[in-house]
């Protein structure tokens, strides 16, 4: 065992709507809002952020141990993480019960309209590291149910593993004292430029002040690439363009995959940052997070001829 990944394991799908809800939502109507919209197609994919960082890492040569909660359902989606290369063996099946589901539909405006349901995720904190045997080098935390992720920061310190926490989309969720637990002792902080203004509104800590509890912060900034601080200095770091984008949906994970990969192995903050700018640009390739694919050598050559040098050390 080396690396471990919490978080969330879901199924997302992906609805297109050929209008505009705008058209279809009276203002002066909507405190008895009911409204229909007949969609074109339909995508049933494989997400959650912890499975997609998973996923990810495992492209990258690893074999990551992911740990979350999942239904009676996950079948053929454990199949297809285990023939990537995820291990899957430390998941929590609950019977009668779903996995996680987000229903996402899209109209031409790129508004979106979401439901999300838990399902087994809720089981999550029932999860502990401490259950986990072998050796980890370190634990990605990723968003998930907050009980989870509020136990996991707590036992990393107790073992003395380190850890990389990305609250991401459970900001909002988090209380400003779990989210201060969880960046206290952490190796790394990992959030997107809004995450990281709403962590500074709840708990009072801008990047500087979490500096004083973790030793490297990451802010990430869509095409404008990402922020690296430690307490050294700043390092930016662009993003690898690409000539064509199918879809920007879990560029995010992939790049946070990217980063763990690096951390992992003692890289330098501009080599891991250029590590993971080169992963979030292969995965916005392909619809969907994960149906981008390339071998360990295909990205070592890649960093090759995109940095003039070979980062993961396997060209």
């Amino acid at each position: 065992m080396s690396i471990v990944v919490t978080g969330s394991i879901a199924f997302d799908h992906i609805m297109d709507f050929p209008g505009y809800f705008k058209d279809h939502i009276l203002p002066e109507k909507v405190h008895m809002l009911s409204v229909s919209f007949l969609v074109e197609s339909m995508k049933k994919q494989h997400g959650g952020a912890g499975a997609n960082v998973a996923y990810n890492l495992a492209l990258m040569g690893e074999r990551p141990l992911l740990l979350g909660a999942v239904g009676d359902d996950f079948g053929e989606y454990r199949e297809f993480l285990e023939t990537t290369g995820v291990d899957t063996s430390a998941i929590l099946v609950v019977p009668g019960e779903f996995t996680a589901s987000a229903f996402i539909t899209t109209d031409r405006d790129d508004n979106q309209i979401t439901g999300f349901y838990p399902g087994a995720m809720r089981r999550a904190g029932e999860l502990s590291l401490d259950d986990l045997d072998g050796d980890i080098s370190l634990v990605v935390i990723t968003p998930d149910d907050p009980s989870a992720m509020s136990r996991y920061p707590g036992e990393c310190r107790r073992r003395g593993v380190q850890y990389v926490f990305c609250p991401g989309q459970q900001t909002v969720s988090l209380t400003p004292e779990q989210l201060v637990d969880g960046v206290t002792g952490a190796k790394c902080v990992v959030g997107n430029d809004y995450e990281m203004e709403l962590i500074a509104d709840k708990t009072g800590h801008t990047v500087d002040g979490l500096l004083e509890l973790a030793e490297i912060v990451v802010t990430t900034l869509g095409d404008r690439g990402s922020r690296i601080a430690t307490a050294d200095g700043t390092t930016a770091v662009d993003i690898v363009a690409q000539a064509q984008v199918a879809d920007p949906t879990g560029a995010g994970d992939a790049y946070l995959a990217g980063i763990a990969w690096g951390i992992a192995r003692g890289a330098s903050p501009r080599d891991f940052g250029r590590i993971a700018a080169l992963t979030a640009s292969h995965a916005i390739l392909e619809y969907g997070t994960q149906a981008h694919s390339y071998t360990p050598s295909e990205l070592a050559e890649e960093c090759v001829a995109r940095f003039g040098e070979d980062l993961l050390g396997r060209a």
